[in-house]
């Protein structure tokens, strides 16, 4: 039997003093002089934004605002997952579940509650979860746990709850999860809201059907995208373990990990500070590091490898797909292909805005959300 209990967030006093011990005692590379971040994390960011870490950051703050808002740890068919479930305060709510990816997590979603809950008369119920093997939903130490099992998590989740209807929105990992979900359970989810579109997403193609240009285009595009930017994700998808015993023993190796896809990926013109404050990112890198997560976090890519988003014949996300494309995400592919498996009935090319979408562009984002999900109803 399911069963969800309150939830707070309260990290012993000796793991932040050994957060600042091991933060002090930092041992840092060399580069190469002005090289920025052209060979990776750019070490003299680096060395202001650890200083500040150590000196300034203050994670309780961090706890407060997750507090603030009402937690829960659910035991899903023996999974623990933690969520945030807040609930609209409009005459009308849709129950909604929104899903993170990484290097990201819960706390990318933390602008978009009040502009989704607040409105007097079309709000929403928000579901928040943390995938497991992130942040405070539990480890998996048995293989096979991958974006196609936690769907099922999710609609199980969403109907402990209560919720028998609801709409599902997600980005990076949480693209692939819910459109498992839409694919799985199209009676249950009214509407698939999506920011970004799974890397291993292949739609039924028929035996000898040619491609068109565009298509090809954007393949070959990709493989450039993956051949210069890939090489964490192959690692992850590999040999996760090698990788995280460094990770999770040294803090600075850790940010740098997470902090270098950050800047990569995110519409920040030139300067990582334009779109992210110190303390937005460090909240993120902490949470992975006092949860002692970034191994269980980085296997997801390993089990995804052995179950991409590759369409059957029969396999079609028939219920209504909205997309919100944002001009610095990953490579996407072409709309037309997109439609291949997706019934794309809304369409917003954003003005700006990169990968972390809920983070970097909350309003953008918000109003499309509620754009799409209030023609359904």
């Amino acid at each position: 039997m399911n069963t969800i209990k309150p939830f707070s967030v309260n990290i012993p006093q000796h793991q932040l003093d050994d957060l600042k011990l091991r933060l002090n005692n930092t041992r840092w590379p060399d580069e190469i002089t002005g090289s920025g971040w052209s060979y990776g994390a750019d070490l003299s960011y680096m060395k202001t934004l650890t200083d500040y870490w150590h000196h300034s950051f203050d994670w309780r703050k961090t706890e407060k605002e997750i507090n603030a808002y009402p937690n829960f740890i659910a035991d899903i068919n023996g999974y623990q997952i933690h969520f945030l479930h807040i609930k609209g305060k409009g005459k009308r709510s849709i129950p909604l579940i929104i899903t993170h990816g990484w290097p990201g997590s819960f706390l990318e979603m933390m602008q978009l509650i009040p502009l989704l809950t607040e409105d007097p008369e079309i709000s929403f119920d928000l579901v928040i979860p943390s995938i497991p093997g992130f942040g405070f939903s539990g480890k998996v130490h048995q293989p096979g746990c991958n974006s196609f099992v936690v769907a099922d998590l999710w609609h199980d989740l969403m109907t402990t709850l209560g919720y028998e209807h609801y709409g599902a929105q997600g980005g990076d990992i949480g693209a692939g999860i819910n459109t498992w979900l839409s694919l799985k359970h199209p009676a249950n989810v009214i509407g698939l809201h999506l920011n970004f579109i799974s890397g291993s997403y292949k739609p039924y193609v028929k035996e000898n059907e040619k491609l068109p240009d565009e298509v090809i285009a954007f393949q070959k595009t990709g493989a450039d995208w993956s051949a210069r930017e890939g090489a964490y994700s192959h690692m992850h998808a590999t040999k996760p373990l090698t990788a995280a015993y460094g990770l999770n023993d040294s803090p600075a190796g850790l940010c740098a990990w997470i902090l270098e896809k950050f800047n990569s990926w995110s519409d920040h013109k030139g300067n990582i500070e334009n779109t992210f404050s110190k303390d937005e990112l460090l909240a993120n890198v902490t949470l992975f590091w006092l949860t002692e997560t970034i191994h269980s976090s980085m296997r997801i890519y390993n089990e995804n490898s052995k179950k991409p988003v590759a369409f059957a014949e029969n396999e079609f996300v028939k219920i209504p797909v909205g997309y919100a494309r944002f001009p610095k995400e990953l490579p996407t592919p072409p709309r037309s292909y997109i439609e291949k498996g997706f019934n794309i009935e809304h369409w917003t090319e954003m003005p700006e805005g990169g990968h972390f979408a809920a983070a970097e562009q909350p309003q953008l984002l918000a109003n499309d959300i509620r754009y799409f999900f209030t023609t359904l109803i």
